[in-house]
């Protein structure tokens, strides 16, 4: 048998939203003791009473798990998986520090960099990097859509491989039996920040992922953003990594336009075929009517290409558009999305990639 299914110390999971919320139904299910902690007591009562559903085409089934809000919780942990929106990463490590054990380590299962801020707010030997793709969505207290499968690897982020690692590998496959382990996870966090992008692009409009990147039109702002985003890495030193149809090679600093135009159209397809249609900046603009992660995410972006003198002037574009959409100056849709087609028109001009 694994550890991950002999162990007899409860796994913290912070955030019971579409990744933590999903991770835990499963990791329960399967006999894994599990504590969840989130900020809204209706959901904590509901997962640790009549249980969590999970609905859609992927599986569908209820799991009681103990749950608590951050107040009730009591008690250390030697692992914690962090899944809290990246905006809300440093509050949440300032609550959970004291209930990590000194040889304990906190994974991210989040979107961004968030490994940079536990690193800096824990230490480096007590963080975890993990990069999921899968579609999910948070649809109210006790209920989650798992919508579609997709890429799920764990990594340490000086590319050591550990026991704790491989042990971590064997919980993540009680959720994903195709999960990896690596040694580059900095190199998939940053092409998620590339497709990343991407979303928060779709975001602008109302249209689904699929409707977005099967728009000719549209095409100019996916593989200007990418690029960007791929020409800080490799100023950087990191080495991206491909996954669900995203490659990150076809939008490297010279790459042909043929190579990402099919790999937007494989994105689409991607996107095709999940019941989460669209993505969850989408949910946070047009159904939760609240702050998206624009700026951990995708604003860090050019911070740290300004470090090194890398422009990234079609990113910063849509971290504004995003805060003006945020902000209510402006409305989700093509008008919207069609100033930033003429921001990376311009961008392309200005500063070939």
């Amino acid at each position: 048998m694994s550890a991950a299914t002999t162990r007899t110390k409860p796994i913290l999971v912070w955030g019971a939203g579409a990744i933590g919320g999903t991770l835990a139904a499963y990791w329960a299910r399967a006999g894994v003791p599990i504590l969840l902690v989130d900020i809204e007591p209706d959901h904590v009562e509901a997962c640790r009473t009549r249980g969590l559903n999970l609905t859609g085409p992927v599986e569908q089934f209820s799991q009681v798990i103990p749950a608590v809000t951050p107040a009730e919780l009591d008690g250390r942990f030697d692992v914690i998986v962090l899944a809290v929106k990246a905006q809300a990463t440093e509050a949440a490590l300032a609550q959970l520090a004291p209930h990590l054990e000194d040889d304990g380590f906190v994974l991210s299962a989040q979107n961004g960099l968030n490994e940079i801020a536990i690193a800096r707010a824990l230490g480096p030997e007590r963080t975890m990097g993990c990069f999921v793709n899968f579609g999910a969505d948070w649809l109210g207290p006790g209920e989650i859509l798992f919508g579609n499968r997709g890429t799920v690897v764990v990594g340490e982020i000086d590319a050591s491989t550990r026991p704790r690692t491989r042990d971590m590998l064997d919980l993540l496959k009680l959720f994903e039996p195709n999960a990896v382990l690596t040694d580059n996870v900095w190199g998939y966090l940053w092409g998620k920040l590339a497709y990343g992008s991407m979303l928060f692009a779709t975001g602008l409009t109302m249209d689904s992922m699929t409707a977005n990147f099967e728009d000719p039109r549209r095409f100019i702002v996916f593989d200007r953003l990418a690029r960007e985003v791929m020409a800080v890495a490799a100023a950087r030193g990191v080495k991206p990594v491909g996954f669900n149809g995203f490659d990150p090679a076809c939008f490297a600093p010279g790459a042909s336009e043929d190579g990402a135009r099919a790999s937007v159209a494989a994105l689409a397809e991607f996107n095709r075929y999940t019941a989460k249609t669209h993505s969850g900046i989408y949910r946070d603009l047009a159904v939760r009517k609240r702050k998206t992660e624009i700026d951990p995410q995708i604003g860090i972006i050019a911070e740290l290409g300004a470090e090194i003198g890398v422009a990234t002037p079609a990113t910063r574009r849509l971290v504004e558009l995003i805060h003006d959409i945020e902000d209510g100056r402006r409305t989700m849709s093509f008008e919207t999305f069609d100033i930033l087609i003429a921001s990376c028109r311009a961008a392309a001009d200005a500063h070939p990639l």
